[in-house]
């Protein structure tokens, strides 16, 4: 066992140091436990309770997405033995008190549209303003943040979501942004964004009725794809979003 561990290990492009914001969820938890299946020797298992994965290679910490001062204090605490990954799992579709994505310019709400952007574009930027100053300077990190293919703009051709869509557009811009002011300095870091797919989490139960057969994906098997996109990733992928097959997702 010891030997298959050091072996995942020493596999090109995985981590030995990892966090993940949000490993409460479905995907964050698989995402965890990908991590340390794969050899990973630190997973910082963060959400908002400090409820993940322990023992073993985990350490459990609590951050809140809207609150800059959690962000700030779980970077600080993982200073000493930094990362080589950052993966935001976080986010919102249908907010706590059940809106749901809007279908019409007309559903659109100043308090609704205000909490998606802050879960799905601001938090994940105060991770990065904290997590990516513990980035090595000369050797390969990842930053990576859950985006999804409807935050493309290009693609978009039947509208509808708005402030999901926009957040997660956003989002995109905000890390090509990070990537372009990171390769200045880090010419060896991976800056992107994912597309999971429709996983089976509570973030798409409530619409999983009318999904083609095949189209929905298990969380274990989305974060293990996930985990070899960014494994093969290098700078020149920097600034895009990628889905869970490899392939870039068009701006």
């Amino acid at each position: 066992m010891d030997q298959e561990r050091d072996e995942r290990a020493a596999a090109p492009g995985f981590p030995r140091r990892a966090a993940v914001f949000g490993a409460s969820g479905g995907i964050g938890k698989a995402l965890c436990e990908g991590l340390a299946q794969g050899g990973c020797e630190i997973v910082y298992a963060g959400s908002r309770v400090g409820e993940a994965p322990s023992g073993g290679p985990y350490r459990p910490f609590a951050f809140d997405l809207t609150r800059e001062d959690t962000i700030k204090d779980a970077a600080d605490a993982m200073k000493d033995e930094p990362p080589e990954w950052v993966i935001v799992a976080s986010g919102v579709l249908t907010l706590s008190d059940g809106t749901g994505p809007e279908r019409s310019y007309r559903h659109v709400e100043a308090a609704s549209m205000a909490e998606v952007f802050a879960l799905n574009t601001i938090g994940p930027a105060l991770v990065a303003k904290h997590c990516l100053r513990l980035m090595p300077r000369k050797e390969r990190f990842v930053f990576a943040a859950l985006s999804a293919r409807v935050g493309s703009i290009s693609d978009n051709g039947i509208g509808g979501w708005h402030a999901y869509r926009a957040s997660k557009a956003a989002l995109n811009m905000l890390l090509k942004n990070y990537a372009i002011e990171m390769g200045r300095t880090h010419e060896s870091g991976v800056v992107v964004g994912l597309h999971p797919g429709t996983v089976d989490t509570s973030l798409s139960q409530p619409f999983q009725k009318n999904l083609p057969e095949g189209q929905l994906t298990a969380p274990g098997d989305a974060a293990g794809k996930l985990l070899r996109v960014l494994a093969g990733l290098g700078p020149e992928d920097s600034g895009k979003v990628f889905d869970y097959a490899g392939k870039a997702v068009p701006a």
